[in-house]
């Protein structure tokens, strides 16, 4: 509820702001005032004017206070810029995430991406959380399934994997986004969630083994691609090379290999190291889907069987 709460403080003050309401240079209502107003906790306030700091909206100046920052935004009722939409600002956002990281993204880099006052795009998206969730749903949806899909579970199964790791590929940082206990409501993503589930269905498994099933297969997947935005960003914040870092590391990982406490990962690394050996993460990937396959095709055997009519 106080999530809920700050969220909606936040979206208020920044439509004040994005109306004109509150002009460039206007003190921004204080904590305690906020607190009052909307009757929550001043922890509450704070953390809904702490949002619209984070996102470039105000700014704190020194015995004034919190105030709005920036250019003057349009006035009420204004035409919105000529050209922009909100699936261009999705797509300079996308964009913008696949160059440099989803951490990189913010209302005002679209906005200088798309070389429109700063303001502007919030017009279109209420904000930066609102706007990576419409990324993810147009990302997700950028590729599909046939109309006939294979004829067996297994086929389905691989089908709908290689698609949503070619979909991480492209866009690396879709891994990064919430949890799978905290799934987003993304049509397109339940797209493929329906493609895991219907390649399941009628194998005489209860719906909590199907949905278990359908989580941790593409848990799968998006554990393996989490790393492919984690080596870019530790490529760009190291400015070293996967294998320049490796070298970086070797007098470290000599030091704890020749101590004697791990000798078969001592052997399997001295091996690895004569006979050449690079991780590929899309080898990676195509040999646990395999095994993960391998996996449920055991779950599926022992499955009671299904009733007939």
């Amino acid at each position: 509820m106080t999530e809920q709460r700050y969220l909606e403080i936040a979206a208020e003050l920044r439509r004040r702001i994005v109306d004109g309401e509150l002009a460039p240079g206007a003190k921004v209502p204080s904590t305690r005032r906020v607190a009052a107003e909307w009757g929550v906790a001043t922890a509450t306030a704070a953390k809904a004017l702490a949002a619209l700091s984070q996102e470039g909206l105000v700014r704190a100046e020194p015995r004034s206070g919190t105030v709005v920052a920036g250019a003057r935004p349009a006035a009420k009722g204004r035409t919105r810029p000529p050209g922009l939409s909100q699936e261009r600002i999705v797509r300079t956002a996308i964009t913008i995430a696949d160059e440099e990281g989803l951490s990189a993204l913010s209302m005002r880099g679209v906005a200088a991406r798309l070389g429109v006052a700063g303001m502007a795009p919030y017009r279109y998206v209420a904000g930066r959380d609102e706007l990576v969730v419409l990324m993810a749903d147009a990302a997700f949806g950028e590729r599909g399934y046939p109309a006939r899909p294979p004829a067996g579970w297994r086929e389905r199964l691989e089908l709908a994997g290689r698609t949503m790791w070619s979909l991480y590929r492209r866009h690396p940082w879709l891994a990064q986004l919430s949890p799978i206990t905290r799934p987003l409501p993304l049509p397109n993503l339940a797209t493929h969630a329906e493609q895991a589930l219907t390649a399941l269905d009628g194998h005489g498994l209860s719906a909590a083994a199907m949905c278990d099933l359908h989580v941790l297969f593409f848990s799968y997947v998006q554990g393996v691609a989490v790393h492919l935005e984690r080596e870019r960003h530790a490529a760009g914040t190291s400015g070293l090379t996967e294998e320049e870092w490796m070298t970086a590391q070797a007098p470290g990982h000599a030091a704890m290999l020749s101590s004697g406490r791990f000798p078969v990962f001592a052997r399997v690394l001295a091996t690895l190291e004569s006979e050449g050996y690079d991780l590929d993460l899309d080898e990676l990937f195509e040999l646990g889907l395999r095994s993960l396959l391998d996996g449920i095709a055991l779950k599926l055997e022992n499955a009671p069987t299904p009733r007939a009519g």
